[in-house]
């Protein structure tokens, strides 16, 4: 079955991962970055969102480790990451064991691929 490929904001940050690019939306209105992809930004309202780069550093906000059955493959990190441009994001730690991911973390982000698709994730810096 063919799906059809994404529209809208959440098509452009593909389109930026997939060019080796770390941009999200920020607000020409209010001057926060954003962070889902989105129409209108979620802080002021406002409807003039333009793409930026961003520097892909950060600190690890919240962790906790997904423990699998052994068949299912290791455990792993999943985090959130409170990026200095003020906006946080969900991802993972590699490089590290997932145990030893901790809030506070200095933490830098890292374009890979999962399942045909481009995704970001976080090395400890």
């Amino acid at each position: 079955m063919n799906h059809p490929l994404p529209e809208g904001p959440d098509a452009r940050y593909a389109e930026h991962l997939a060019a080796g690019r770390l941009c999200v939306q920020r607000c020409k209105g209010c001057e926060r970055h954003i962070f889902y992809p989105r129409l209108l930004c979620p802080h002021c309202h406002g409807e003039d969102l333009d793409w930026v780069g961003v520097s892909g550093k950060g600190t690890v906000y919240a962790t906790t480790v997904i423990r699998r059955r052994p068949e299912q493959g290791p455990p792993y990190n999943l985090c959130l990451v409170e990026l200095d441009e003020g906006f946080r994001m969900p991802s993972r730690v590699e490089g590290v064991e997932p145990e030893t991911v901790r809030v506070g973390m200095a933490v830098t982000a890292r374009i890979t691929q999962q399942d045909g698709a481009d995704i970001v994730v976080f090395d400890p810096s």
